[in-house]
């Protein structure tokens, strides 16, 4: 039997990169998925990949950051599947830049984001979590969230509250059967990851020096995340909670 069978799945960002290896996977290992995102064509380009292979799938407009779109997002996926067992925290955003180079408005994009929108997202879906007798979040930060790397001010701090998000909700959840995890990747071969490489001077050669930081030797790929998200998401990692993972390639060992 599929792994996520008869589970219903939530992602945001399901549109490209993670969002659309997760969806992928999930409904490839029997779940119902539930993309969302700020794009309308790309989240119907996933939708029709699922359903050519015969899953199950909806493709809902919304930003993470909207509080009113996001109770709108959760309760259509609550109806339209008949349940929620399964959030995927995907939604993202980066600049690059020190403090002193970082202005107001990049730093409220990013931590709103990447931060305040797992929140929303997260405290919207809890409640459909707990009413199919619990589920699991995932929440998808970085490697950035654990360490650091210079000119990622914004980005770090951002990620480092998703965190101790995961953490604080996995403990005020475990009574609810509803277990929160964080994967934290290194850099992944996304669309946001080569706009960030594109701004370099020297590109190619700034992937090159990215790829010798990591001890396996190459970047990352969506797929590594949709795997380790399938096992959190399954039966198999029923007794894991507050746990935030590095998938980086062994960066994070030096």
């Amino acid at each position: 039997m599929p792994r996520l069978s008869g589970n219903s799945a939530f992602i945001t960002g399901g549109g490209t990169g993670i969002g659309r290896a997760c969806a992928l996977a999930f409904a490839a290992e029997g779940a119902k998925v539930a993309i969302a995102g700020r794009r309308k064509g790309p989240l119907e380009a996933v939708a029709g990949e699922i359903e050519a292979s015969g899953g199950s799938v909806l493709a809902v407009e919304c930003d993470v950051v909207d509080r009113t779109a996001v109770q709108s997002a959760i309760a259509t996926v609550e109806r339209h599947f008949g349940g929620l067992h399964i959030l995927v925290n995907n939604a993202g955003a980066i600049v690059v830049g020190s403090v002193e180079e970082t202005s107001d408005e990049d730093w409220s994009r990013v931590i709103e984001i990447n931060m305040t929108g797992t929140f929303l997202v997260s405290r919207a879906a809890i409640p459909g979590l707990r009413r199919s007798g619990g589920g699991s979040i995932i929440n998808i930060g970085s490697y950035l969230g654990i360490a650091a790397r210079q000119q990622r001010a914004a980005y770090c701090a951002a990620k480092a509250g998703v965190v101790g998000l995961t953490r604080a909700m996995a403990l005020d959840h475990a009574p609810d059967k509803i277990r929160v995890n964080c994967i934290c990747p290194a850099m992944i071969e996304t669309e946001m990851a080569t706009q960030s490489l594109s701004k370099a001077a020297d590109p190619e050669a700034a992937r090159r020096l990215r790829i010798a930081e990591i001890p396996l030797g190459r970047l990352g790929k969506p797929e590594d995340v949709a795997f380790m998200a399938v096992y959190l998401a399954s039966d198999e990692s029923s007794w894991v909670t507050g746990v935030s993972f590095p998938l980086d390639g062994g960066q994070t060992a030096y």
